[in-house]
């Protein structure tokens, strides 16, 4: 504070002006994803996605030194508006990342952008802010939650899956899931199994499975929900397809391994998208990390790069909202995933495919894109969003 008086009134005698850049020393950017318990894999790819595009911009942005604060949410809303609260008040962020779970959202959302500081999701995309109550200090480098899952809808559709059971966990997302896998699918909708947020134990659901005999499973399982129930998937010896989404990825299959191999998923990237900055991601998030990347850690990935781009627009100055919000929506930078800009609610327009879990010959597991479902797509909302 000393310096920066100091500073102020050098800047007063000489007769210039001290901008908020230049009176700053570093852009502090708060974390915030669950990096304990079941779902810890997660938020570990957003927080090492992250850390790796800071790495890959030499730690700066326009000029200005950058600093990450990390933070765990613990997957406990009460907690994480704490937690969101020491970064806003405490350690004073320019931006929050995160989180990863949409109830999380739901619980920071307003705690951030009252503030009006910018808040970027790497993967959290509920309906509820996509539509009428969009935020100007809201944007979404992942998807809307409903997309991921309407390309399963399709798939099964157009498979001809007449009977299919669902099963997903019982919160936001979880609902999302239902709403987007059924917009495409006009069959016999079996069961509808809601399961508590962490669900280990899928027994009885596998045996409702095993009765009802469907054509198609469809599951929105992430995190440890997704490896348990893989696992016991495979160990009941069930053969009906499974499609899912977040429930076989780069941060399950590491645990899941040959149980998830064949096992189909959506996504807006996987590992082995033919592009330059893709190739080159994998190859150094592999290298530093020593594992294979998931859609977690190439979304944060990309919410670093678009940080980055509005930094740059505003020649690191911070202090003009708007200016930085008009730069945010440009997303001037280019995506590891190729087509990517934002609708008018801060929500990606984008390709989607259907994945498919294989093992490499190097031993590793990865998704592997089967084919392109839906090309350059907003979702639905966006029409009712004016506050854009």
């Amino acid at each position: 504070m000393k310096q920066l008086m100091k500073l102020a009134g050098l800047a007063a005698l000489l007769g210039v002006a001290v901008t908020p850049a230049t009176a700053e020393e570093k852009i502090k950017i708060g974390v915030l994803v669950t990096t304990s318990g079941p779902a810890a894999a997660l938020g570990q790819q957003v927080r090492d996605g992250f850390a790796l595009a800071i790495k890959d911009l030499g730690g700066k942005m326009a000029g200005r030194d950058v600093e990450i604060v990390n933070a765990d949410d613990e997957l406990k809303p009460d907690g994480a508006v704490v937690k969101v609260r020491g970064l806003l008040e405490r350690d004073k962020v320019d931006f929050v990342v995160g989180p990863i779970f949409s109830n999380i959202l739901q619980a920071i959302h307003r705690p951030v952008t009252d503030s009006k500081t910018f808040l970027i999701s790497p993967n959290a995309g509920p309906s509820s802010y996509a539509g009428k109550e969009c935020n100007p200090f809201f944007y979404v480098t992942s998807y809307q939650n409903d997309q991921v899952h309407e390309i399963l809808g399709k798939v099964a559709q157009d498979r001809g899956y007449k009977r299919v059971y669902l099963l997903v966990p019982n919160y936001q997302a979880g609902r999302d899931s239902v709403a987007g896998f059924k917009l495409d699918y006009k069959g016999e909708i079996v069961e509808e199994s809601y399961t508590p947020l962490n669900t280990l134990d899928f027994q009885p659901e596998l045996s409702k499975i095993a009765a009802l005999k469907p054509d198609a499973l469809f599951t929105f399982m992430p995190g440890g929900m997704g490896v348990n129930l893989v696992k016991q998937y495979k160990q009941a010896g069930a053969t009906v397809p499974v499609l899912s989404a977040f429930t076989v990825d780069e941060s399950t299959l590491p645990a899941q391994q040959d149980a998830a191999v064949g096992m189909f998923g959506g996504a807006n990237w996987a590992p082995n998208l033919d592009n330059p900055q893709s190739k080159k991601f994998v190859a150094a998030y592999e290298a530093a990390y020593n594992g294979v990347p998931g859609t977690y850690a190439m979304q944060a990935y990309d919410a670093a790069l678009l940080i980055d781009s509005a930094v740059k627009a505003v020649k690191g100055d911070l202090s003009n909202k708007d200016a930085v919000a008009a730069a945010l929506k440009k997303a001037d930078f280019t995506s590891l995933r190729g087509n990517f800009k934002f609708s008018n609610n801060g929500y990606p327009i984008q390709d989607f495919y259907l994945t498919k879990v294989a093992k490499r010959p190097d031993g590793k597991f990865q998704t592997e894109i089967v084919e392109k479902v839906f090309s350059n797509y907003g979702d639905r909302y966006a029409k009712d969003c004016a506050a854009k």
